[in-house]
């Protein structure tokens, strides 16, 4: 149970879930629109031939950038949760590297990224659901690993 004072799941506003699971459905939704839930169109962008990706990318900074900007002006507290804007700062360190290398490999092997994975299955692309094991179990496997480091 979670103390009312701590910012725990006890205290957030009844709208909280719903709130992400329509920031979600909209972000997938985009996804699928623009094309990028399409492993076909990644791979064209990673390869040089189709930049649509970089004005996908591109246009969501933008409008990302004005809201937060906006928004921690108007307000220096979130919405729903009530908790102070802040940054989340993490330590650059070997981990960081090797997430990130192994992100960028398999999203140049598969053209696929989590979150365009699942628009992907939105959108009738069934074959990609290995994709998506694949990534549950490399999540699971570093997890695995990481906490038998730390006991070690």
């Amino acid at each position: 149970m979670s103390d009312a004072t701590d910012g725990g799941p006890d205290d957030r506003h009844p709208l909280f879930l719903p709130v992400i699971y329509a920031g979600g459905l909209i972000f997938g939704l985009g996804l699928a629109i623009s094309g990028m839930a399409r492993p076909e169109v990644v791979l064209d962008f990673l390869q040089f031939e189709d930049f649509g990706l970089l004005f996908v990318m591109g246009g969501a900074a933008v409008v990302t950038g004005i809201v937060f900007a906006v928004a921690t002006r108007l307000d220096s507290t979130a919405p729903l949760t009530g908790s102070e804007y802040t940054r989340r700062v993490k330590e650059f360190d070997r981990n960081v590297v090797v997430g990130g290398v192994v992100f960028g490999v398999g999203w140049g092997i598969s053209g696929i990224c989590p979150g365009a994975a699942y628009a992907s299955v939105g959108i009738g692309n069934l074959p990609i659901l290995w994709a998506i094991a694949g990534m549950f179990l490399g999540a699971y496997a570093q997890g695995y690993l990481r906490s038998r480091r730390s006991t070690a």
